[in-house]
């Protein structure tokens, strides 16, 4: 695994071993950021069950603002941190070793993020308890991206009273992205 482009194009980076965690491969991750190319200079970003912190990092050589990472794995937060350090991308960065509803309540009254990742466990249904917390959650704001990272066997049918809309879906030849915003009131 690697950095696909930016200030820290072509840099390895390690992973978790073992089958816990699912690195995102590089061909969806590029995949992935031509589709935010727009939206990641100057962002703030949020990387939720962030594993290696491949998609944050690749976020922040690509011009995001800064990062906060979250994973409760201890193993998780010290592979981040190793990556963060190789990359020299430590002053933009935040790390937080909590499971991902913990962190958003700890988030809520800091600066709000622009764009939000998360890449839960597959068929776990932690996505959506995530994506009900943030959106209460005052670190996020009407216009932040939520970006979802799902099995092909997840059941979104739950979205269509969520308060979030579905604003672009593609589906890989193993896995999903869908791409949310909150609804906005009135529409």
């Amino acid at each position: 695994m690697r950095v696909i482009a930016g200030t820290c194009r072509s840099l390895p980076l390690k992973t978790l071993p073992g089958k816990d965690t699912r690195p995102t491969t590089d061909r969806i991750k590029e995949t992935l950021f031509n589709i935010l190319q727009n939206d990641i200079p100057g962002c703030r970003f949020l990387d939720l069950f962030a594993g290696s912190g491949a998609i944050g990092i690749e976020a922040l050589s690509r011009g995001a603002e800064s990062c906060c990472f979250v994973d409760k794995s201890r193993q998780a937060i010290q592979i981040i941190q190793e990556n963060l350090r190789f990359t020299k991308l430590t002053d933009r960065a935040r790390v937080l070793q909590m499971d991902a509803l913990s962190a958003i309540r700890y988030l809520g009254g800091r600066d709000p993020f622009d764009l939000v990742f998360l890449d839960p466990p597959y068929l776990c249904d932690l996505e959506k308890d995530a994506l009900m917390a943030l959106k209460n959650s005052s670190c996020i704001t009407p216009e932040t991206l939520f970006v979802v990272e799902a099995s092909l066997k997840n059941d979104f049918s739950w979205l269509d009273n969520s308060g979030y809309t579905c604003i672009k879906w593609k589906k890989y030849k193993t896995n999903e992205h869908l791409f949310l915003r909150l609804d906005q009131a009135g529409e």
